[in-house]
């Protein structure tokens, strides 16, 4: 045990005080906070910014004359040229587009020309202008009040979503939800990758300078890999509450000279149970890089060099990553779906899949202690599986290992 903690203590101390992990440690709160900034404001002026634009508009219909309404940044002007002449103008004029309204124009696709790509905003709005022309266009012809329609349409309906628990009626805070719940997606996908990697990493320098010789000598090869993937977790232990205290601080800095959508924002997170989702994360993060790790460890020590390492990666993160797609897409609209319950499930792809689940809450106690006890199982077994593996491949040189030749390395005997 004593060698263990040696090992661990030089993996983490080795780390904490090279350079780039404190430049990273501040950097990253800072960076975050300057990107919501600067969204707020790309957001806030991004009509300023966009160039105004002119749009040439042939109506061979005669049924949009004069509807189409100018917006800040859009100027429609009807023309009664040729579509060839009208076109020539466009290499004069980047900031000119001709739009073209032939007489069948529900059955012909309306074409819309200009000198470079147009962006989305421009075709959109004109196609959501032209949308509601027809349809006003096709209630007159059948005699119906569009003004009494128009009247009717503004009268939305908006809804509050409220949870109602034992203390009471609360906001459910579904936005800040899904917010959460991503971002928790996104930083363990990362952090798997990046501390992951590491230990990766350095099996294969250690391996490669043939220091591994010498320290085997002293210590077991599962010694040696359980103090490696111990010291490099706590490194991102330490780093991600450091992460922690800075970002609260950064709030409130943002906090006491900003105001508005960001405190309405900061307001709606702490309204969360940041104890319950802080307390997952940690332990997802914690037990999900001891399954991962633990197999990179095993790549590093079947290879020579990080570029011999894809054929064995691929397999290994592809749930990760297949995961990681389903959350960002698909499981933070039904988090309590049959997929996201069996994804939350296996130890493979709990790591992301839960931590979708858990802000919204309602993930029922037994999910969530199954979940956990599966996690528990699966890094125990993948760390025996490895070790395995590591305790012949660490002292392998000079062969391409296959995944066959892995499984040989698996059944060797002491």
């Amino acid at each position: 045990m004593k060698k263990v903690l040696l090992i661990i203590q030089r993996e983490y101390l080795t780390r904490v005080r090279k350079r780039a992990f404190l430049v990273m440690t501040i950097a990253v709160p800072l960076l975050i906070a300057g990107m919501f900034k600067l969204i707020a404001y790309v957001s806030h002026d991004s009509e300023q910014v966009s160039k105004p634009q002119t749009v040439k508009v042939i109506d061979q219909s005669h049924l949009f004359e004069g509807k189409l309404k100018n917006a800040k940044n859009i100027q429609f002007i009807a023309t009664n040229e040729s579509l060839e002449k009208a076109k020539a103008s466009l290499k004069e004029n980047e900031d000119l587009s001709v739009l073209l309204i032939s007489k069948d124009y529900v059955h012909k696709p309306v074409q819309f020309f200009s000198k470079k790509k147009p962006s989305m905003v421009l075709t959109g709005g004109v196609e959501n202008q032209m949308n509601e022309i027809a349809s006003n266009n096709t209630m007159l012809a059948n005699h119906i009040d569009t003004a009494l329609l128009n009247k009717a349409k503004k009268n939305k309906v908006s809804v509050n979503a409220l949870e109602v628990t034992d203390a009471g009626e609360k906001d459910a805070d579904v936005g800040a939800s899904i917010g959460i719940g991503i971002a928790c997606a996104i930083l363990i996908y990362m952090s798997l990758f990046i501390y992951g990697a590491q230990v990766m990493r350095g099996v294969i320098e250690e391996k490669t300078s043939r220091i591994i010789e010498v320290i085997i000598s002293s210590v077991k090869p599962f010694q040696l890999m359980i103090g490696k993937i111990i010291g490099v977790g706590l490194v991102g232990l330490t780093q991600f509450c450091a992460w922690i205290v800075l970002s609260a601080v950064v709030t409130k800095v943002i906090g006491a000279n900003t105001s508005g959508g960001i405190m309405g924002a900061l307001q709606t997170l702490q309204n969360l149970p940041f104890g319950y989702i802080l307390f997952c994360f940690l332990f997802y993060f914690i037990t999900g890089y001891l399954l991962y790790s633990a197999l990179f460890a095993a790549v590093g020590s079947a290879v020579d060099s990080e570029t011999e390492t894809q054929q064995f990666m691929f397999p290994i993160t592809m749930p990760l990553l297949f995961t990681y797609l389903l959350s960002v897409t698909v499981l933070f609209r039904a988090p309590d779906s049959p997929l996201a319950v069996w994804l939350s499930m296996i130890p493979f792809t709990a790591p992301v899949a839960m931590m979708i689940r858990v802000p919204f809450g309602g993930v029922p106690d037994w999910q969530l202690y199954l979940s956990m006890a599966m996690m528990v199982l699966g890094f125990l077994f993948t760390t025996y599986v490895a070790s395995r593996i590591y305790r012949v491949g660490v002292l392998m040189y000079g062969k391409k290992a296959s995944f066959k030749e892995l499984a040989k390395w698996f059944f060797y005997k002491e």
